[in-house]
């Protein structure tokens, strides 16, 4: 009998059953309330209290009373390095929203605290923070009352925490983008680009950067929900759900997954709720599940899971979270060339396209959801797949991660370390887990995180950037670093990943093989920096071709109007005091200028000189880009740094600090078209490929043009063409002596381009490059007389341009104040043939536009 009674308890329990649970008639319990309002700060060594922003940080704060001056303009970042020595303090007082009532519990939840803070609420201290990348939520309804409760937060000096710590290591860890003699950042558990990189300023900030709330629950309330997919056919996926569930009570509770498509099927589970913590898994399945696919190759569909919880007959709380089917498999193994690196979604190889995204901005709550907006947009119109979340900045907003999803922009998530060894004591172990648990907790549901990787750049800095004979280390000293490194990131992390999110890929550090060894390109993933750093010309990029280049850029300044913004005009220069403030790289901005002298003439008027060099950035960048795509499936992705700026500054970013795409943003919109047509000219030999990312099959015409500079048409051939879906195909190879039908002489060439079209059946351009014979700079460009004709279509603005001639690299701008998008820049205008250019972001009028509108053009500079 004792034995029949503890198995029907035992499933009762455990019984998964169909209930009347009534969910649709009852609220939820479980509310949440922001406190973001009657903020003040002070310096915490004075008296005087000044009104803050919350989310918000402390140098934001003290700009917007007027006690420091814009830290962005000219080189007031010098002048504002004080902050990071001193304490602050932010201080509210709030009313508790809902009376208190016996059963219910009250917690303060801080989304995110930058960085050592004591919280006090009513003189009580209830949380410590030391980690900038955590939440932190603590149970307070001991200490409220109705009226006037006062909240107050203590910001620590991160400079002053830190000091004894690198005092107690007695050597310096290799931090070389930390802006300060003093190398600090590496002990806190702080966003690593806040002590300066070689693209950003030195602003180390401190405030409540993250939403913070009052939450308000009764007796259990859901933490967390993984919501796993164990298995995906045609037919059904199967869905596991494992709950954590907080209860204060002993008590009957049922929970149950809804969703509202007719394929979705799961059912309600009874459970008996302890104290504390409780883990319970829940099934679903969805019958003929549609998949979720990356920007380009399919839709992004997303079924929303909800979870329920009701605790003795009451409506306590729920969790929904938006969940793509799919797989992603990142493989990484010995093959016949090396090693592979490549990336798998719903079981296809697919080409990686995208970019390096860092923190958009030096103060983030400055990052508003228009700009999050406009950049994943801006990502998903120059047809990128791929975005990744490098390890100097931060993890992400939610909303930020929401829009990857909704998008089809998968995400290479690495952890937040980045270029230097890192401590391995007890403590600092301590926090990298309660991060890591937190972050992979927080992002394993999203369809579109793809991988884990444990650091930027440390493995190979290790073994080639020449620390150990630079820094002096001692060989103890050295045994330390390399043992910490590995329990780290070799040890820690990959434990935390399998712990949390197991079946993910994760390596400890990117990228796998170095730039510096021709050898090396055939494993893994590489960070080319030949170009740039070691100075390399473009045309290298044909020969350094590695399985996956996850990063490798070029610099250019900000347009002429944005530099306007940040300058005055005795700072329009290329070397004068101001601009090298806003140039971070130690190579400087002569180098901009020594690859300029390569392919182009360098012009002496400044502005025309930063209209080139965004041209120089553009067309070496798409050397590149087109160079790795025709080269797959040898190659399987290009990610370039960097997408995004953090302040106004000359960069290797597509977009600057405005959000104004740099002629790399629309290089790279052209070179990752689904189809692209590329080219190159060796030996009198030209070879033109077809890349196809799509997965049918392509029939086209491809037609090719030869040309002068001043509109004649020389000779046009077409041919039908075919290539296979996800391929990379070789066209047309010609000499070109076969192909004009004549010898050329080299001077002849100097005046002439070929232009390149692949046409679909129906006569649709799919796909369409250029070709010329020589470098910019020696060629022979006429003058260029271009039109333009402003016309308004209803709520649309238009521009329609035409030449008399060739009119090479095309740039539109706006002069003043006012502001727009253009559709499309930085554009080839072939002679007498009309282009259209519509405007967005935009509230002139066409009479605005006729004054503002200015072009050029390569041929008049």
């Amino acid at each position: 009998m004792k034995n029949i009674t503890y198995l029907t308890y035992a499933f009762l329990s455990l019984l998964i059953f169909s209930c009347s649970t009534d969910w649709e008639n009852q609220e939820q319990l479980k509310k949440s309330y922001s406190l973001h309002s009657n903020w003040e700060f002070k310096q915490a060594n004075k008296e005087q209290w000044y009104p803050a922003t919350v989310p918000g940080v402390v140098h934001t704060d003290l700009f917007q009373n007027k006690l420091i001056e814009d830290p962005f303009y000219r080189q007031n970042e010098k002048d504002l390095q004080w902050i990071e020595e001193e304490d602050w303090v932010y201080k509210t007082t709030f009313d508790t929203p809902v009376s208190l009532q016996e059963g219910q519990h009250f917690a303060l939840n801080f989304e995110g605290l930058d960085t050592y803070a004591d919280v006090t609420l009513n003189g009580k201290k209830v949380i410590s923070s030391d980690n900038m990348f955590v939440g932190y939520n603590k149970e307070v309804t001991s200490l409220l009352k109705e009226k006037g409760n006062v909240l107050e937060v203590y910001f620590h000096s991160p400079i002053k925490i830190t000091k004894p710590l690198r005092e107690q290591a007695g050597f310096e860890y290799p931090a070389d983008n930390d802006a300060r003699e003093e190398k600090y950042s590496i002990y806190s558990r702080k966003a690593p680009y806040s002590f300066g990189w070689d693209w950003g300023p030195r602003f180390v900030t401190s405030g409540i950067w993250r939403p913070v709330e009052l939450v308000v629950w009764n007796s259990a309330q859901i933490n967390d929900v993984h919501i796993q997919q164990m298995s995906l056919t045609e037919e059904k996926v199967m869905l596991k759900a494992t709950v954590e569930v907080n209860s204060s009570v002993v008590g009957d509770a049922n929970i149950r997954l809804i969703n509202n498509s007719s394929t979705f099927s799961s059912q309600e589970k009874k459970v008996m709720l302890n104290k504390g913590l409780n883990v319970i898994e829940l099934e679903a399945e969805v019958e003929n599940p549609e998949l979720w696919w990356p920007n380009g190759l399919g839709e992004q569909t997303r079924y929303e899971i909800t979870t329920q919880l009701n605790v003795d007959g009451d409506f306590v709380d729920q969790e929904s979270h938006k969940i793509g089917f799919r797989t992603v498999e990142v493989i990484n193994e010995p093959d016949s060339i090396g090693e592979s690196f490549f990336v798998k979604v719903n079981g296809q190889p697919v080409f990686m396209k995208g970019a390096n995204y860092i923190p958009q901005d030096s103060f983030l709550p400055s990052v508003t959801k228009d700009r999050y907006d406009w950049m994943i947009e801006s990502m998903v119109r120059a047809h990128m797949n791929m975005v990744r979340m490098w390890g100097g900045g931060i993890y992400e907003s939610d909303y930020f991660y929401d829009q990857c999803d909704e998008k089809g922009l998968l995400v290479w998530q690495d952890f937040m370390f980045a270029c230097t060894m890192y401590p391995g004591d007890k403590d600092f172990i301590r926090k990298v887990k309660e991060e890591a648990a937190y972050n992979i907790k927080r992002l394993r549901n999203r369809p579109s995180l793809a991988l884990w990787c444990g650091n930027n750049e440390v493995g190979v800095a290790w073994d080639n950037w020449g620390w150990q004979d630079s820094y002096g280390w001692s060989e103890e000293v050295q045994a330390k670093l390399l043992e910490d490194y590995n329990r780290l990131f070799k040890e820690v992390l990959p434990e935390m990943v399998k712990t949390y999110d197991e079946g993910r890929f994760y390596y400890p550090s990117s990228p796998i093989s170095n730039w510096g060894n021709l050898e090396d390109f055939t494993i893994g993933d590489n960070h080319f920096w030949g170009v740039w750093h070691g100075k390399y010309p473009f045309e290298s990029f044909k020969e350094y071709v590695p399985r996956f280049m996850s990063e490798y850029g070029f610099q250019s300044f900000p347009s002429f109007k944005a530099i306007k913004k940040f300058t005055i005009e005795e700072d329009w220069g290329l070397e004068t005091d101001v601009m090298n403030t806003h140039q971070k790289s130690y190579t400087g901005n002569g180098l901009i200028k020594v690859y300029m002298e390569r392919d182009f003439n360098v012009p002496d008027n400044f502005e025309d000189f930063v209209y080139v060099g965004q041209l120089l950035q553009a067309d070496g960048m798409r050397q590149g880009f087109e160079i790795h795509r025709r080269r797959m499936p040898y190659c399987m992705g290009t990610l370039y740094w960097q997408l995004d700026d953090c302040w106004p500054a000359a960069s290797w970013s597509s977009i600057d600090y405005y959000g104004e795409w740099k002629a790399l943003h629309y290089a790279a919109e052209r070179a990752f078209e689904p189809q692209l047509i590329s080219t190159d000219i060796e030996d009198e030999l030209l070879t033109v490929w077809l890349v196809n990312d799509e997965w049918k099959e392509i029939g086209a015409t491809l037609n090719v043009k030869w040309n002068t500079f001043d509109g004649k048409e020389l000779v046009k051939k077409s041919l039908p063409i075919k290539v296979d879906g996800n391929t990379s195909k070789v066209v047309l190879e010609s000499t070109l002596e076969e192909l004009l039908g004549r010898k050329s002489t080299l001077k002849e060439r100097k005046s002439m381009y070929l232009t390149l079209e692949a046409e679909d059946a129906n006569g649709k351009v799919i796909a369409k490059n250029y070709a010329f014979f020589f470098k910019p700079k020696d060629q022979i460009l006429p003058k260029a007389t271009i039109k333009t004709t402003v016309v308004e279509e209803g709520n649309t603005l238009k521009i329609k341009l035409k030449s008399d001639v060739f009119a090479e690299s095309v740039a539109l701008s706006l002069e003043g104040e006012v502001t727009a998008h253009f559709s499309d820049n930085y554009f080839h205008l072939e002679a007498n043939q009309e282009k259209v250019i519509t405007l967005e972001r935009t509230t002139i009028n066409a009479e605005e536009l006729k004054k503002a509108l200015e072009v050029k053009c390569l041929n008049n500079i």
